[in-house]
C-alpha cells in the first residue's frame, strides 16, 4: 500500500461492491470526504458493517490504483 493517511470522522458504507473472486464481501466506503474500497480479500470487509455512521480513524491508502481502506477502530470518547 503506498500514500497512507490516518484519518478519523463519520465512516458512511455507500454500497456493497461486486464480492471477490473468493466469495468474500467487499464495500465501498466513505470516510472524512474520501471514497474508498474494502481490499479485495480483507478480513475488514466482514467487520466495515458494525462501524457504519460511528466515529473513526482508519488508514487510507493507495493499493495497485485503488483507494483502499484499512485498519478502522471506532473512536472511543
Amino acid at each position: 500500500m503506498k500514500h497512507c493517511t490516518q484519518h478519523t470522522g463519520i465512516l458512511t458504507i455507500i454500497e456493497r461492491a461486486t464480492s471477490s473472486r473468493n466469495g468474500n464481501p467487499r464495500y465501498v466506503v466513505r470516510l472524512d470526504g474520501i471514497t474508498c474500497r474494502t481490499g479485495v480479500d480483507a478480513a475488514l470487509g466482514y467487520s466495515i458493517t458494525n462501524f457504519d455512521g460511528k466515529e473513526v480513524t482508519a488508514t487510507i491508502g493507495t493499493h495497485y490504483g485503488t483507494v483502499t481502506i484499512e485498519d478502522v477502530r471506532e473512536v472511543v470518547k
